[in-house]
């Protein structure tokens, strides 16, 4: 009886240090940022120069970010993620260039939140892609997504943004 309670309790203490390392992870990336990077809109297409600038915001165990990505040929697309931490996982949604919402899975090894993207319809041939949300240094962060080309099975980098703190 005393073992399980034991065990219990250092259950407990795991789980409550996990999440309170999340709370000051995601405190961390919490602000306004800016920065540049490249986006492909399709696989198969050039990639295009963007600038792009973020806000966000950390509350306990989520994070939201909202932001603006502008090409030189003067397009503009809002950008996104909600994020919440669940004990173990993270979930949320993604809103990217479509303006269509998609689901978001993933957990955070190191400094970067490994995340897959769910579509809501075929992009790039099948619903599904990858985000990571890396913390660079005390000052930086990079959005990166890749997808599988449907063609030739590679991995090919989609978007690649890197930012710094405001």
């Amino acid at each position: 009886m005393i073992q399980r309670l034991l065990a219990a309790g250092s259950l407990f203490f795991v789980v409550g240090a996990a999440q309170a390392d999340e709370t000051a992870f995601l405190g961390s990336l919490e602000g306004k940022w800016t920065g540049s990077g490249m986006v492909k809109i399709r696989i198969n297409r050039s990639p295009m120069n963007v600038s792009c600038v973020f806000n966000s915001d950390a509350s306990g165990q989520a994070l939201s970010m909202k932001g603006t990505c502008r090409s030189l040929i003067v397009v503009s697309r809002a950008v996104g993620a909600d994020l919440q931490f669940n004990g173990a996982n993270y979930s949320g949604t993604y809103v990217g260039p479509s303006g269509r919402p998609a689901g978001l899975t993933g957990s955070r090894r190191g400094n970067a939140i490994n995340l897959t993207i769910r579509w809501p319809r075929l992009v790039n041939g099948d619903r599904s892609a990858n985000l990571t949300v890396q913390k660079v240094g005390e000052n930086g962060m990079r959005l990166v997504t890749t997808d599988v080309d449907p063609t030739s099975g590679d991995s090919v980098v989609t978007s690649d943004i890197n930012l710094r703190r405001q």
